[in-house]
């Protein structure tokens, strides 16, 4: 920004605040009028637009110590007068500011150049930029927002993805092992370059993650359902159960199981960083669709050998307890 602006612009005012605002209050402010202001949120509001850029002036000016001792040692010199181009006509301008500085002579005249390394010599240099000078460092290119989605097992293990990027050129991204459905992954330096050769924003990319027609996340645990028979849940077995890692699993399968409990397989979840979760295997107890004559004369008789109990007797006697 051209230093002449300084004398035109109350970037505390801009940003709402007191000349000795704290760094922190002065934070505050931006972020508030940032978040009010920001392109993304004002989408075709060419207004919004020019005050986002407007505060983001104040604050990389005030935010910076240096940079604002400058601002406020040129905002006391002018007083409010204005640098003028040479033959602008017209008392004041540059002389005014700076004549006593110099001797109150006869006037002199003073080239853009001349103007720009006297500032460049009292405040310890400044960048030449198209219009004037440019103080503080280079801005950061802006960050880019993107989606991705991934297969269930790749979200779990980690693997590096090709992305397209908005110019159509392609990017390479790590995903780390681990990641869940929502999370956002920060590429740094992927996004924008900079206008002005600063660093060149972040890349955040959203992900989604695809459901699995066998296994589901649970925090860093795996649950998936294992069916068993009438027989295996009422006798006891053992039986194997499938992982993430694609081998399998033997889990012992109690007399009286029933459906519902959950068989925990220590170790066997989701690795995240030294912590890993478990794979919980809940039981479901499978009833035959077809049964054969001889089957179900063998089932009737196992049914009257059995006790003559009601399971859900006490169902109905917990259900009365607050009639």
């Amino acid at each position: 920004m051209a230093s002449q602006d300084w004398f035109d612009k109350d970037f505390y005012a801009i940003l709402g605040v007191s000349k000795d605002v704290s760094d922190s209050d002065l934070k505050k402010a931006y972020r508030k009028l940032a978040r009010q202001y920001h392109p993304d949120s004002n989408s075709g509001n060419a207004a919004a637009e020019a005050r986002f850029k407007e505060v983001s002036e104040a604050y990389s000016v005030l935010s910076d110590k240096e940079t604002r001792a400058e601002y406020d040692q040129v905002r006391a010199m002018g007083s409010g007068a204005r640098f003028t181009a040479h033959g602008g006509g017209g008392a004041g301008g540059f002389e005014d500011v700076f004549g006593g500085m110099f001797g109150r002579g006869a006037r002199t005249s003073y080239s853009q150049a001349d103007f720009d390394d006297l500032l460049g010599g009292m405040f310890g240099g400044a960048d030449r930029s198209a219009g004037g000078f440019r103080w503080g460092g280079p801005t950061k290119g802006r960050d880019v927002a993107a989606n991705v989605t991934l297969d269930f097992l790749t979200a779990i293990r980690g693997e590096t993805v090709s992305l397209s990027q908005p110019s159509g050129k392609p990017l390479r991204a790590k995903i780390p092992a681990g990641v869940s459905d929502g999370q956002r992954i920060k590429l740094k330096g992927k996004g924008e370059p900079s206008t002005d050769g600063g660093e060149p924003g972040d890349l955040v990319l959203t992900v989604s993650v695809k459901k699995h027609p066998v296994f589901e996340r649970d925090g860093n645990h795996i649950r998936l359902d294992v069916p068993v028979t009438f027989v295996e849940a009422t006798l006891g077995a053992t039986i194997e159960v499938p992982t993430l890692e694609g081998d399998t699993v033997r889990l012992r399968v109690a007399p009286g199981t029933p459906s519902g409990r959950v068989l925990r397989v220590k170790g066997r979840g989701v690795a995240q960083g030294t912590a890993k979760g478990d794979l919980l295997a809940t039981v479901q107890v499978a009833v035959p669709n077809h049964l054969s004559a001889e089957a179900r004369k063998h089932l009737e008789g196992f049914a009257e050998a059995m006790p003559q109990e009601n399971p859900r007797d006490d169902l109905m006697i917990r259900a009365r307890q607050d009639a």
